[in-house]
């Protein structure tokens, strides 16, 4: 018996990915089929239910359940979930009850669906869902700026709101996994391979650290505090699509294992990654993040500051703050798995201060921000793409070398813009 968390919503691991004959069949099949083309995003989403990345889900969502999500955190029956997982299409012609394969960017079919429903998306009902799933309680969300800012700054909102006329949901079969393995050999793993090598090691208090960025010295911090209280922590990076200017998996994923080689135990923390793209949801990602991660058996989700924000949208710690008020084991989830389990754990502001002359965070470290290097991703990327100097301690210089020769080999640049979170200002 597993000492594992049980995966998210009650029914073990769902997944949808087709093996042997039934593959076979499938594929055969689908080449009769009416091909819609989807999008990255979708194409990530389809993965993850292949894999039980998804868990209970084993398809996208319908009406009910995307309003349920975008108001109460809630599917139609009664399972928690933070971000509504749907595939749009302005295809006129598809009906409920049509057989349809999913086709990518890259000219693979993902999946066959089912039709059970197709759903009117008016600009009223995206502007809806951007409001309540992507709207913080940063300066750049506020009522008079939101809509003024997000249509420009905020990718999420972007892609909401880019999105066809219809949504379709029903359940779906799922073909491929794309070449994640063949790209990321050892670190592209799926839930049950993760959970596999979790038990072997004996672990199950587990963290799970969330990177979209080059992993420098308030990454590994955080890391490292998992490691003390945990049994290990699982490194888990996006291997998906980001925005334009973000540095991609495989130079983020090389810079991780060099710092796992040179700064850690080996074996109290595995290098992995799962293949969806950003959504820049901010806390409501945050929520995502720990919902998936259930299902790769981890049951602690590490929450610091400005967790999958972007830009000004979010407040510092508001990622930290959502998980106190969603449906956990409430009236709102009564039946057994359907709340979330994986728990937030919250870390303060962290940073490298001289005059500790180490890591340290806004609880142990008394002095003044002058005497700290404020550390983030964006910071790291703005100065990398500028050919600007890096501060002492911001990275270890292993991982920096590797980041320089990344940004020297650029022929397009995209201007990083700074927030007021990677910039420090609001430190005391």
């Amino acid at each position: 018996m597993s000492n594992l968390v049980a995966p998210h919503g009650g029914k073990g691991l769902v997944c949808c990915l087709l093996e042997g004959a039934e593959l076979d069949a499938e594929i055969k099949k689908a080449a009769g089929l009416k091909t819609l083309d989807i999008s990255d995003r979708a194409k990530g989403d389809l993965i993850m239910m292949g894999i039980g990345g998804f868990s209970p889900l084993n398809g996208f969502m319908k009406k009910a359940d995307w309003a349920g999500v975008c108001e109460k955190f809630l599917m139609a029956d009664g399972t928690f979930w933070p971000v509504p997982i749907t595939l749009d299409t302005d295809d006129e012609d598809v009906k409920v009850g049509d057989e349809v394969a999913l086709k990518a960017k890259d000219g693979t079919v993902y999946a066959t669906m089912k039709v059970e429903e197709k759903y009117e998306m008016t600009e009223a009902d995206k502007k809806w869902e951007c409001e309540l799933v992507y709207k913080g309680e940063g300066e750049d969300s506020a009522d008079d700026k939101f809509w003024e800012v997000a249509m420009e700054d905020h990718p999420g909102v972007q892609m909401v709101m880019a999105q066809g006329k219809y949504n379709l949901a029903g359940p779906v079969k799922v073909l491929s996994e794309g070449d994640y393995a063949k790209r990321f050999p050892g670190v592209y793993l799926t839930p049950a391979q993760i959970r596999a090598e979790m038990e072997k090691r004996g672990w199950s208090k587990v963290a799970a650290l969330q990177l979209r960025n080059p992993m420098h010295r308030s990454h590994e911090f955080l890391a490292k505090i998992a490691i003390e209280v945990c049994d290990g922590c699982v490194i888990h990076s996006l291997i998906g699509n980001l925005k334009p200017g973000d540095i991609p998996g495989s130079v983020r994923i090389k810079c991780i294992q060099t710092l796992i080689d040179g700064y850690f135990v080996a074996d109290n923390v595995i290098n992995a990654g799962y293949p969806l793209d950003m959504r820049y949801a901010g806390p409501r990602e945050g929520l995502l993040h720990a919902t998936f991660r259930q299902n790769y058996g981890i049951n602690n989700m590490l929450i610091g500051r400005d967790h999958a924000g972007v830009g000004d949208f979010y407040g510092l710690f508001e990622a930290q703050e959502i998980f106190k008020r969603i449906p956990y084991v409430t009236e709102a989830c009564p039946e057994p798995g359907k709340a979330l389990l994986c728990q937030p754990m919250n870390i303060d502001w962290t940073f490298y201060c001289y005059k500790c002359d180490g890591m340290a965070s806004m609880r142990t470290c008394p002095h003044t921000k002058e005497d700290r290097v404020i550390l983030s991703g964006t910071k790291l990327r703005k100065a990398l793409s500028e050919g600007a100097e890096v501060p002492d301690h911001f990275g270890r210089d292993e991982v920096l070398v590797i980041l320089r020769d990344y940004y020297e080999n650029l022929t397009e640049k995209v201007e990083v813009k700074m927030q007021k979170a990677a910039s420090g200002q609001d430190m005391k």
